[in-house]
């Protein structure tokens, strides 16, 4: 089959970028959308041209790394990664735009690659728990409800792809931030830092420059491990506790320290 591929390049987050056009032909329906790019990428490199830059690690829909919007879709299709996109949900003859993801905390470094270091930076706020240090403890010391464990793996299942923020209208991270403190806050161990927790990493949520969440869904939609928005309706119940005992963020934000 042949494709034609609009892909947005972009030499640096300073510098004005551009669609390009480039044939993609000789492709097997059964490549991975990653592969059908390498194939294009070594046509570009055998002309002398600069090879398009993507993001990619694990290609198992595990790591989160790849992270396009394809026909205006991130990761082009419902509940996979881009990686696990394959070439047969194209038809022969397509034009497929390719784009980075769009959301100001997601700075373009070339091309289709984006700095998603907002993301670690929320997590540092608060994507941990306190624990006794020394031998570890046995596995089942503490006894988890099965509901809650079920749960807890469930929003644990967030990959950090970024596509909830690519996909709202308003640029939100309230799903990742919601997946990273509920899968704490269902267990025991979490449940010591649990609202300073919330509100420390919407702190920096805000900080970053994240839009706010208005319950259109798109995130859900769109993500690939189908994380639930009830998990940013147990983010918002946490804040309200904590505004209710009047608890404040404890962290130093990167705006905090620019001024």
């Amino acid at each position: 089959m042949k494709v034609t591929l609009k892909v947005w390049r972009q030499k640096n987050a300073k510098t004005p970028g551009e669609f390009k056009t480039y044939p993609a032909n000789h492709v097997s329906p059964d490549m991975s959308f990653l592969e059908m790019l390498d194939v294009v990428n070594q046509e570009l490199i055998l002309k002398g041209e600069e090879p398009i830059a993507f993001d990619h690690d694990c290609r198992e829909g595990i790591c989160g790394m790849c992270s396009l919007m394809i026909n205006g879709i991130a990761h082009g299709k419902k509940a996979v990664t881009t990686c696990q996109l394959h070439m047969r949900s194209f038809n022969d003859g397509d034009t497929i735009t390719i784009e980075p993801w769009r959301a100001m905390p997601f700075p373009i470094l070339k091309d289709l690659v984006v700095d998603r270091g907002s993301f670690d930076r929320i997590i540092q706020a608060g994507g941990f728990i306190s624990a006794s240090t020394g031998s570890a403890p046995d596995g089942n010391s503490i006894p988890v409800a099965k509901p809650d464990a079920d749960k807890a793996m469930d929003a644990a299942a967030c990959i950090g792809c970024g596509a909830c923020v690519a996909a709202c209208p308003n640029g939100s991270a309230m799903l990742f931030t919601a997946a990273k403190v509920t899968h704490l806050g269902f267990l025991p161990q979490g449940q010591t830092e649990r609202h300073q927790r919330a509100v420390n990493m919407i702190a920096v949520h805000d900080a970053e420059g994240f839009g706010n969440c208005t319950n259109i869904g798109e995130c859900s939609a769109v993500c690939p491990k189908e994380i639930s928005l009830d998990t940013i309706s147990r983010l918002n119940r946490d804040i309200v506790v904590a505004a209710l005992k009047g608890i404040e963020p404890t962290v130093e934000t990167a705006a905090a320290k620019a001024s």
